[in-house]
């Protein structure tokens, strides 16, 4: 397809985005090239976007922002076979090499040579993207672009509280961020006995309880340690998932565990984050699980699955759905907190078509 697309694009090594306009991408015969219906607002892409420590050594600009879309396809390469002109997909953003020891043993999701869309090539931030038909996730047609845009972060979700077990534990969700309300949800739906929610901002713990919050905790107000040991009977919780990334958070979460519990960490500090490993690792004998992405394809069958189930809560993560034009409001509102996921369009029409 020839022609020229609007994008956000991070040009500068500095804080900000520019709207711009570059060639629609030309695909590989592996490729397919896919209409962005929507993509949404990632905490990785606030990190960018805001240029903080983690952006600054790994970004690369120029390119083009985001990662979380569903789009219909609209060309296909010369050796794509399971994917069609007209089929609807969200993409599995861990680019991988497919032949690595890891690749070939079920953990693609932690491939060394991973390539992550709109991180380290061009991403979803566009009226237009090319990825390999073996990252495209065939979705329904019918269904809300935004909610099929949003499987990305809530495999995430579904990775971080489904890597052990869950059936009957007490969780606390610490972070409640877009995937972080995500996994409560999710908690919920898998039978975990009792969700802590664990949040600054009053805005996302009210989302956080309408996703079915047992019991909110605001730090700024109240001790977590205290709070917990006291609605635990003393033991701590089974589950920590830490979607924070904030180092006081992660070394209260460590006094609060239950000895024997499972710590799986998914939000990423912006520097190094000091525990004591003797006393709140080695003689609690918990376990800390890091958390990349989403199991290839493991996870996307989950959360299919979770789905169709009908005891996924999602009614309440979209907040808020703009024009590709307002992307700076929309940034605006991740960094208040006062949100849930932000889903851009690629413009007005768009936004009005599928917003109803």
């Amino acid at each position: 397809m020839e022609g020229k697309m609007k994008v956000i694009m991070k040009k500068e090594p500095k804080a900000g985005a520019v709207l711009a306009e570059m060639e629609i991408p030309k695909i590989g015969p592996k490729d397919i090239l896919v209409k962005v219906m929507a993509t949404s607002i990632c905490g990785t892409d606030a990190h960018i976007y805001s240029w903080d420590a983690w952006s600054q050594k790994r970004i690369k600009p120029p390119y083009v922002m985001g990662h979380e879309f569903a789009g219909e396809v609209v060309e296909v390469g010369a050796d794509v076979t399971a994917i069609k002109v007209g089929d609807v997909v969200s993409t599995e953003t861990h680019i991988v090499c497919g032949v690595c020891d890891l690749c070939t043993t079920g953990n693609a999701h932690i491939c060394r040579d991973t390539a992550i869309l709109g991180v380290d090539t061009n991403g979803t931030y566009a009226e237009y993207v090319a990825i390999p038909e073996s990252n495209a996730w065939k979705n329904p047609k019918g269904i809300d672009p935004a909610y099929l845009a949003v499987q990305e972060p809530l495999g995430n979700a579904v990775h971080t509280l489904l890597a052990g077990d869950i059936i009957g534990k007490t969780v606390a969700v610490v972070g409640c961020g877009p995937i972080g309300i995500m996994a409560v949800a999710v908690a919920k739906a898998v039978s975990a006995s009792k969700v802590i929610a664990i949040e600054v901002n009053e805005y996302r713990l009210e989302l956080a309880k309408k996703l079915g919050a047992d019991i909110v905790i605001n730090p700024l107000k109240e001790d977590p340690i205290a709070k917990i040991l006291e609605v635990t009977g003393g033991m701590g919780v089974d589950v920590v998932a830490e979607m924070s990334g904030n180092a006081l958070a992660i070394q209260q979460a460590l006094k609060y565990i239950k000895l024997g519990g499972r710590m799986a960490l998914l939000g990423i500090p912006t520097a190094d984050v000091a525990i004591d490993i003797a006393n709140d690792v080695v003689f609690k004998g918990i376990t800390l699980q890091g958390i990349a992405g989403r199991k290839m394809y493991d996870t996307w069958f989950q959360v299919k699955g979770l789905i169709e189930s009908g005891n996924l809560n999602l009614e309440e993560i979209i907040t808020h759905r703009l024009p590709m034009e307002d992307f700076e409001e929309g940034f605006k509102l991740m960094a208040s907190g006062n949100c849930g996921k932000v889903v851009l369009y690629p413009n007005k029409e768009a936004l009005d078509s599928f917003a109803k």
